[in-house]
């Protein structure tokens, strides 16, 4: 860890998401109802897919594995930032923030070769319903869940990698409300402009192509409903469209900051909101809990629970 021995920051100033003091409160209030509504949904979602023997299918096991991710990308940055609110001197320690960078990558990385996984099973499942049993065994769906989570490491690794041995004297300033390696790499102390932005372009870069694959996935899909003319057509219509409303929320940022690196604009601070808050509390709502069999699973979980209490209420005699 040489790099350490480099730098002489110990901490960086995180300057937030506002610097507006009328609507620190607003903006506290709001990101934390959507924090716990993050964790509470992808929560019942893990709860209804574990609990619920029919829901053991290989989409609804990507599907948790997805809850999961998004419990990670809402945690990593977004209770400091609640926290940060009420703060005057909101700062990170050096090792933090490169945590933060290292969590962040981690799980984008993990979740858009996951979101990638969900969209090849969609496409067996409609496209190839008689080999869907044989292709999405349980054995593949385990590597994919690996594979997703092996390159998500594998690319926040190179990332943190290129971060560490940078040496940090001078500037602290961090112009987000978490730390991102764009915005890290500028205090370096060392004209890194040429390297950097090859290797932040090259995030931007995979999330378009990744973002194509989808976008191609799901008009393939499409195209193979409106062949079969199937009565359901309508309502896959809705639900891609759904679906792919998330993964632009998701992806969208990702290529707008990764792909030109060094360009601030305000607009970023924005756009960070999306992928890191927004996109995980609107996951349980549009991939699971608009859907009829994890709806009627729940209104039973529900029932059951309902008619348990009433059988241990103790009834006492009449007089």
């Amino acid at each position: 860890m040489e790099g350490f021995n480099h730098s002489r920051v110990s901490e960086f100033m995180l300057l937030g998401l506002i610097d507006s003091p009328e609507l620190q409160i607003f903006f506290f209030v709001m990101f934390s109802i959507f924090y716990l509504m993050t964790m509470l949904g992808n929560c019942l979602i893990l709860f209804m897919v574990l609990s619920t023997p029919h829901l053991h299918s290989p989409m609804y096991f990507l599907l948790s594995n997805l809850s999961l991710i998004d419990m990670c990308l809402s945690s990593f940055a977004t209770p400091k930032m609640i926290m940060g609110f009420f703060a005057q001197h909101k700062t990170i320690s050096f090792e933090g923030c490169t945590s933060q960078i290292f969590f962040l990558h981690l799980f984008t990385g993990t979740e858009i070769v996951l979101l990638i996984s969900m969209s090849f099973d969609r496409y067996i499942a409609i496209c190839k319903p008689l080999h869907y049993s044989i292709i999405m065994s349980q054995r593949v769906c385990v590597g994919l869940v690996i594979t997703s989570w092996t390159v998500g490491f594998l690319h926040s690794m190179s990332q943190l990698a290129f971060t560490l041995y940078l040496p940090f004297c001078g500037p602290n300033v961090v112009d987000s409300f978490f730390c991102d390696l764009p915005l890290v790499i500028q205090l370096a102390c060392v004209d890194i402009y040429v390297l950097g932005i090859f290797m932040i372009s090259t995030s931007g870069v995979i999330a378009l192509i990744s973002f194509l694959l989808l976008l191609t996935s799901y008009i393939i899909v499409l195209v193979t409903f409106k062949d079969l003319s199937s009565p359901g057509s309508p309502k896959a219509f809705s639900t891609c469209t759904a679906h792919f409303i998330v993964v632009l929320m998701f992806f969208g940022p990702c290529i707008f900051i990764y792909v030109w690196p060094f360009t601030n604009f305000l607009v970023d601070k924005v756009l960070s909101v999306f992928y890191t808050i927004f996109t995980p509390f609107l996951n349980p709502l549009i991939y699971t809990l608009r859907n009829q069999e994890v709806k009627t699973a729940l209104k039973k979980k529900l029932s059951n629970q309902y008619l348990n209490l009433g059988k241990t209420t103790p009834r006492y005699p009449m007089q």
